[in-house]
């Protein structure tokens, strides 16, 4: 009989699945699946323990229900990629594998990883690989000279007229196997890793995650654009740790949209199309790991930002990661971070901007940080976003570009309630001075115990520092 084995990672659902749909089309095989949980190589990541957590959880549904079907889920921890390829290369002839399917993983080290078990496997076992985590392949979406767009807009508009030409489908989940009876469900062992429960706001497996989408398209989407940045409300998806993980696709997404709004395509001021640019952002990033591997080595798009002098102070980091930067947004922002496992996105603009901009301190520590808290926590979009903030990466920002945190707080938080829910000790302050609270008179007989702003923002040495790197990153140009 002919064996499939289905090696599972970021895409943890029976629906939609590309490497699970294909393994299961031949109705005569044996079908079985694989989770290899790599706990060191995790904390060479710094994945979030509760992203960890949110991992296993979902890894248990996706069990029952594949043994459901008549397949069964092998469970294995092993330290490594470089150990993953040792166990697979060793399983494979044991269980007599004929074909190895699995779908793609964009980063440097997953390909290589990759790479090395196709070789190692030789003839034996046909390794099959599938774009899945993106709704266009990587390097389908390019300019006139076939080369990666560096700039978004452009990216989008050729996106968009792609998609609509090829209006990618969802495919079923597996029916169950013929003559295979219910296979016995395994034990996921708790992983090797801190490991923090991520809380009922993130209710694991596919049907709960699906109803979220079904929920967000049908009763919030109208209200998207008008209300996404506003982080008072509860107006974005918070969709992106089932995304992260793979619980759900992003054809789910793009085809529940079109669904609810079948003119979603067309570009215009509504929240269907603004949450679909959402996705394409997603893609965007993916695409540029492949174009540019060096990314995955956390190395800047642009060159000359290689010759940033970045100020080294641990006490200014530590102050903007337990939130005690006097700056009232990026304290509230960075708390929600620590309670929550998730922030909202203006606010990571904000507060990545504030650590880059105004402390001076590298993108990639504040990079890093946000990976060892977010469920959500993702290279691709973190890396990008960092980039962005720190006008380093591709459509960054101009490096003279720099947002003021206070008046930023003031257009997203107008009245404040944002800040007063996570900052309680400012909760008597009155809305005229909730962003600048040192300025309230009152602050002294009310007792107000909040520390002051740790830099000045109008001194912010940022500016300063990006014009000496280009200046010394052309006199090095100009030497050689």
């Amino acid at each position: 009989m002919t064996t499939h084995l289905v090696w599972l990672r970021n895409d943890l659902r029976l629906h939609d699945n590309t490497a699970l749909h294909a393994a299961c089309q031949d109705t005569q095989a044996r079908v079985v699946a694989v989770f290899i949980a790599t706990p060191q190589q995790w904390r060479d990541h710094h994945m979030s323990p509760r992203q960890a957590a949110f991992i296993q959880q979902n890894l248990r549904h996706l069990a029952e229900e594949l043994a459901a079907r008549g397949i069964a889920l092998h469970y294995h921890q092993c330290p490594d990629f470089a150990a993953q390829v040792d166990w697979l290369a060793s399983f494979c002839p044991r269980e007599r594998v004929d074909k190895l399917f699995y779908n793609y993983q964009y980063e440097l080290n997953e390909r290589e990883r990759d790479r090395q078990l196709e070789q190692r496997l030789g003839g034996q076992t046909i390794c099959q690989g599938f774009d899945d985590s993106v709704l266009l392949t990587p390097g389908s979406v390019h300019t006139g000279n076939q080369q990666m767009f560096k700039v978004y807009t452009p990216f989008r508009n050729a996106f968009l007229g792609r998609l609509e030409e090829q209006d990618p489908a969802c495919l079923p989940a597996p029916s169950p196997r013929e003559g295979a009876p219910c296979a016995k469900v395994c034990d996921i062992a708790p992983f090797d890793y801190p490991m923090t429960p991520p809380g009922e706001a993130y209710p694991a497996g596919e049907a709960a995650a699906l109803s979220l989408l079904r929920t967000f398209c049908h009763q919030q989407l109208q209200d998207y654009r008008r209300g996404r940045d506003i982080p008072a409300l509860d107006a974005t998806s918070r969709l992106s740790a089932w995304l992260t993980v793979g619980v759900l696709s992003p054809r789910q997404c793009y085809q529940r949209l079109r669904k609810a709004y079948p003119r979603a395509l067309t570009p215009g001021q509504d929240g269907a199309f603004t949450w679909l640019n959402e996705l394409i952002w997603r893609d965007s990033y993916r695409h540029l790991l492949v174009a540019w591997p060096a990314l995955c080595r956390h190395q800047p798009f642009i060159p000359w930002t290689r010759h940033v002098a970045w100020r080294q102070d641990d006490d200014l980091f530590d102050a903007w990661c337990a939130g005690r930067t006097g700056y009232l947004i990026v304290d509230a922002a960075m708390r929600q971070l620590a309670q929550t496992v998730w922030m909202h996105n203006r606010l990571r603009m904000i507060s990545a901007s504030f650590l880059v901009k105004d402390l001076l301190i590298d993108w990639r520590s504040g990079e890093r940080y946000f990976m060892s808290q977010l469920i959500d926590g993702d290279l691709a979009a973190n890396n990008g976003g960092w980039q962005w903030a720190a006008s380093t990466g591709t459509d960054a920002a101009p490096y003279f570009r720099i947002f003021n945190p206070t008046t930023q707080g003031e257009r997203f938080d107008a009245d404040g309630a944002f800040i007063r829910r996570w900052l309680p000790a400012l909760k008597s302050v009155p809305d005229a001075y909730v962003h600048q609270p040192h300025r309230w008179p009152d602050a002294q007989r009310a007792g107000l115990d909040y520390p002051a702003p740790i830099v000045d923002h109008g001194k912010a040495r940022a500016l300063g520092a990006y014009e000496a790197a280009k200046y010394r990153a052309a006199a090095r140009d100009e030497s050689r």
